[in-house]
């Protein structure tokens, strides 16, 4: 049969949903009146859009083999009792066997862990640190006291290396006596040299000191002891009216060919003597005993000077 028309109902009577459309509107189809699609309405009369096959019914009103069937309504739920939805799986057939727990230590009689072989570990462990800390440690000390020469090092700039100074028998094997320190009021003096106490600040005793040296010849004498030879300082405490003065330096009947310098080392402005009490140095050679040391105006020296106390301290490492 060819599609469109079969004869019974003209097209707009066919389908239900044309009034929608603007042609079904032209060929006529209007709305359903009683009803429409999906709800209930008359028989299909020809000229009548059709109906929905579907009734609308109320629910429980559906009849299946002849009998209607009621609403069912739901039993309410009562509180605290388990949902059989939701009921635990120990409800269930088999499903509350016990559940295996978590594993017991073993009896005492059994074996436990291994704690003899661990404690052995961490003994070994230890052992190896402490060794190599104690070879580190032996290590730096030798590179610190074995440098180049054999020298110990200082902190001079550049890695500056000084040797060691040289020790005698004689220092090694007994104690040194301290070094001499002599009032220069109790040497020997010669020429115009003499003592006097009115100029203060002389640490001599009853503040004496020796005066009246600036004339040529004059000249004091010590007789120094020292235990060990060597290379030594003489320190001379002194008075200068503000102008550089020297003198002439015997060691042993040999005079040295420097003059010891009594220089206005403060800088001083004030000629005051009481003012002017400073201190100077000079090297020596001295030998083991006994040694003569003399100091002296001679000619060509500046020798206007008060002479407070004299002294032999060591020279310093380097000095």
């Amino acid at each position: 049969m060819a599609a469109g028309n079969d004869g019974t109902n003209t097209p707009e009577d066919d389908d239900p949903f044309g009034y929608l459309y603007a042609d079904g509107q032209a060929a006529g189809a209007q709305r359903p009146q009683g009803g429409g699609y999906g709800y209930p309405g008359p028989a299909a009369q020809p000229g009548v859009p059709r109906t929905s096959y579907n009734q609308v019914r109320t629910v429980g009103e559906r009849q299946y083999g002849g009998h209607a069937q009621q609403p069912q309504v739901p039993q309410q739920q009562a509180y605290g009792q388990p949902h059989p939805q939701y009921a635990a799986p120990e409800t269930y057939p088999g499903g509350g066997q016990h559940r295996p727990g978590p594993p017991q230590p073993a009896p005492r009689g059994g074996r436990g862990p291994n704690t003899k072989g661990l404690l052995i570990g961490a003994v070994a462990v230890v052992a190896v640190v402490v060794a190599g800390i104690t070879a580190a440690v032996i290590t730096n000390s030798g590179d610190k006291t074995n440098g180049a020469g054999g020298g110990t090092s200082t902190g001079a700039p550049g890695g500056h290396v000084s040797e060691s100074p040289s020790v005698t028998p004689s220092q090694s094997s007994q104690p040194q006596a301290p070094l001499p320190k002599q009032d220069a009021a109790t040497l020997k003096l010669g020429g115009s040299a003499a003592l006097a106490r009115d100029i203060k600040g002389a640490e001599g005793a009853d503040g004496a000191y020796v005066t009246g040296f600036n004339a040529i010849g004059s000249s004091v004498t010590w007789q120094a002891d020292v235990q060990v030879a060597g290379a030594y300082r003489l320190y001379v405490r002194y008075a200068i009216p503000a102008k550089d003065a020297n003198a002439t330096l015997t060691v042993n009947d040999k005079a040295n060919s420097n003059p010891i310098g009594l220089k206005n080392f403060i800088s001083s402005s004030d000629p005051n003597l009481e003012k002017n009490w400073q201190t100077t140095w000079a090297p020596v050679d001295l030998k083991q005993g006994t040694n003569t040391i003399k100091l002296s105006c001679e000619q060509g020296n500046q020798c206007d000077a008060l002479f407070d106390w004299l002294e032999i301290r060591e020279t310093p490492p380097g000095g």
